[in-house]
């Protein structure tokens, strides 16, 4: 078993799997996971997509810590995949098929809903914004989350998106 662990760990790599910066939490992560991208980065002009299909694909690949897998289907994943109408598990299956992010983005709008520019907007606006002076659980979830990695301190960190980027290790 230690040679198999080996043998992947080496494979993962040699192509280019490992992690390059040392994440906030590097000691509560095995050296073989990598963080998925920021929820900044986007699909379409859709904010968060990239990196819920990053998590599917580095849990396929078991590349995903563990910490994130109670919220696959869930969260941000969830309010994203209901803001598209498609269900999490056929986007599951859809990225795990292969292709683009805008490749699967356009599934999305054909098999669910297409949302225009507006509603994007707004959908940005919201997601970049959850956490903050939120009623319904956001702001004390963000709490507990900045708790639970040694960032309850960090009162800078007021969104979700703050919050991700600090705590992977994209930002101080």
């Amino acid at each position: 078993m230690e040679f198999l662990t080996h043998r992947v760990t080496t494979r993962r790599v040699a192509r280019g799997l490992a992690n390059p910066k040392p994440p906030f939490h590097a000691g509560r992560m095995d050296p073989i996971q990598r963080f998925p991208r920021s929820a900044h980065d986007a699909t379409g002009g859709l904010l968060y997509f990239a990196r819920m299909l990053d998590k599917v694909r580095l849990h396929d690949s078991d590349l995903l810590p563990a910490a994130y897998f109670d919220f696959l289907g869930g969260g941000f994943d969830g309010r994203c995949c209901r803001f598209l109408g498609v269900g999490y598990e056929a986007l599951r299956s859809r990225t795990l098929e292969g292709g683009t992010d805008d490749e699967i983005l356009a599934w999305c709008r054909a098999n669910g809903h297409a949302r225009t520019e507006e509603e994007i907007v707004v959908w940005n606006t919201y997601a970049r914004k959850r956490g903050w002076r939120d009623d319904e659980g956001g702001s004390a979830a963000l709490a507990k989350h900045k708790a639970g990695s040694g960032l309850g301190h960090r009162d800078d960190l007021v969104t979700f998106f703050d919050y991700y980027d600090v705590d992977e290790g994209r930002k101080a």
